[in-house]
């Protein structure tokens, strides 16, 4: 049986991180994407919100990280929101996390930098 997949697209929010003292002052626009894959049709029988990936949750958990610390490096962002949401819903067999840094402080104009990461059971 191929796994059901549920994505979040590009949730975005502003954050105070960077590697230069100005962006963890100014802060910077991010944009997040999660795509979670797993069987999630158990919970189609009972309406049962455990036994699938509630986005809701998934959205309060990257606006914990993104308000939280402020962090250097879009890679740590990245790792910190994943290992929450893999560690929070089992019924999750695998998960790809994008986070997007938009503006990224180069000379050269570039729409975004970012950085994907995946987990797996």
């Amino acid at each position: 049986m191929t796994p059901d997949r549920i994505t979040i697209k590009s949730l975005k929010i502003h954050g105070k991180h960077g590697h230069h003292p100005e962006e963890r002052e100014n802060g910077n626009d991010f944009e997040i994407d999660i795509i979670a894959s797993g069987y999630f049709r158990d919970s189609i029988k009972n309406d049962d919100l455990t036994k699938t990936f509630d986005y809701k949750v998934a959205d309060k958990f990257v606006r914990d990280v993104i308000n939280g610390p402020s962090e250097k490096l879009i890679e740590t962002l990245c790792a910190k929101i994943g290992d929450r949401l893999f560690h929070k819903f089992t019924a999750i067999k695998a998960l790809t996390v994008s986070l997007r840094k938009m503006s990224p402080p180069i000379e050269t104009p570039a729409a975004y930098a970012e950085i994907t990461m995946q987990w797996s059971r």
